[in-house]
């Protein structure tokens, strides 16, 4: 199991269960490389914030970041970018030290923003998650997106195969049945979420650096009552063990022969004569029927809890002020359907100039409604002769009425 897992289904519990059990996506991942990104520019108290937040220690989390960035996975594209006001000095260490790829310049304005969301998901997500003031000092953004196929493609079947007591029975005409090969199915027992169904669909891969890469898309239900982040919870230990162990293994499979015929929370278990070289005699098989889905989300991360505010105090303190206001939002969308699935998240942190104290302003607005002096000078910004000599001068005494030609936009020749 990957060591990022721990600290990643940490950071998954904190942000899904702030979701709830309202319908979803999201990607921990997208947020957790930002906060690994900050990491190495925070200090005292904004540095045990910051890997609270992370599950792990600032220098373990930054060469995790690191390491996912200098490797590009063919499947899942990534992408993250600083940009900046201006270059401001008290950031230099801390931008060097930034991955390679990680993009820099100056702030673009929402619509380059926008594009760079677009083409760096595909397509799939078309705004930027958080809005560029004239205040915005700085933003720090990381983008995934993936599109793949599957190995095997699912059948089509009626929707009343998902049971007399699935109320999506009734709403949709068609769902989901997995292919006689390719995909795995099993029922598993878990710590937070009791006995769950588990289905597994790869995706096609794709050539690798050491390899073929790949995608394993696991779907897991439990009882109806289980809350929403036990099950998720469940589902992060049972995928992540399904794609990083031996081909085939089922991890934590419970034996049908175990389970009581009948109807169970997610499946209905049935026996049969059937013909067998098995040396028990005994066969278990498994398939699932799940619905097609989509969901489009928008997470506010800016609260306490998800490490921005440890962030925001670390690159503050840099700026000279470690009060500044920030934001940081999620965007992240997903469609599972017959053929394939297809997801991205693109994640803003951006941080603001601060407010002034309170104080007094007064405004004087001029009239030049008498009689005043104009003077044209001359400058050249190399020092030469021409440098600060006054040109032309005259005392206006007879105003002018503006000419109909310059109440429209300025001619060509302007």
């Amino acid at each position: 199991m990957t060591p990022l897992h721990p600290p990643l289904a940490r950071y998954a519990e904190r942000l899904h269960g702030a979701a709830g059990e309202a319908h979803h996506i999201a990607s921990p991942l997208g947020a957790w490389l930002l906060l690994a990104l900050t990491a190495p520019a925070a200090t005292g108290d904004a540095r045990a914030a910051l890997e609270d937040a992370l599950g792990t220690d600032a220098d373990t989390a930054s060469a995790a970041a690191h390491a996912l960035l200098a490797a590009p996975h063919p499947l899942v594209a990534a992408a993250t970018a600083l940009w900046e006001r201006q270059p401001f000095d008290g950031l230099a260490r801390w931008r060097a030290g930034l991955p390679e790829r990680t993009e820099r310049g100056p702030l673009p304005d929402q619509a380059a923003l926008d594009g760079w969301a677009r083409e760096r998901t595909g397509g799939l997500i078309e705004r930027f998650p958080v809005a560029v003031e004239a205040d915005t000092l700085l933003v720090l953004a990381s983008a995934l997106a993936t599109r793949v196929s599957w190995a095997d493609p699912f059948q089509v079947v009626p929707a009343d195969q998902l049971g007399a007591g699935s109320a999506w029975a009734g709403r949709l005409a068609r769902v989901l049945r997995t292919p006689g090969h390719g995909h795995s199915c099993w029922i598993a027992a878990t710590a937070r979420a009791g006995d769950v169904a588990v289905h597994a669909a790869p995706a096609r891969p794709a050539p690798g650096a050491d390899g073929e890469a790949g995608l394993l898309v696991c779907s897991v239900a439990a009882a109806p009552d289980v809350p929403a982040v036990d099950v998720l919870a469940a589902a992060q230990e049972l995928a992540v063990a399904a794609a990083t162990g031996p081909a085939g293994q089922r991890p934590g499979r419970r034996s049908l022969f175990d389970l009581p015929l009948g109807d169970g929370p997610a499946w209905t278990v049935r026996e049969e004569p059937i013909r067998t070289f098995a040396p028990d005699g005994r066969e278990e098989l498994a398939s699932a029927v799940l619905p097609c889905w989509s969901a489009e989300s928008r997470h506010d991360l800016t609260p306490a809890g998800f490490g921005f505010d440890a962030a925001a105090r670390a690159l503050g303190t840099l700026l000279g002020n470690p009060d500044l206001p920030y934001e940081a939002v999620q965007s992240a969308v997903a469609r599972y359907g017959r053929y394939g699935f297809e997801a991205a998240a693109v994640t803003a942190f951006a941080m603001r100039a601060a407010l002034p104290p309170g104080g007094m302003a007064r405004h004087a607005e001029l009239r030049f409604g008498h009689p005043y002096a104009v003077v044209a000078v001359a400058t050249d910004g190399a020092g030469g002769p021409w440098h600060g000599v006054p040109v032309y001068s005259a005392w206006v005494a007879q105003p002018q009425e503006l000419p109909e030609a310059e109440l429209a936009d300025p001619p060509e020749q302007w």
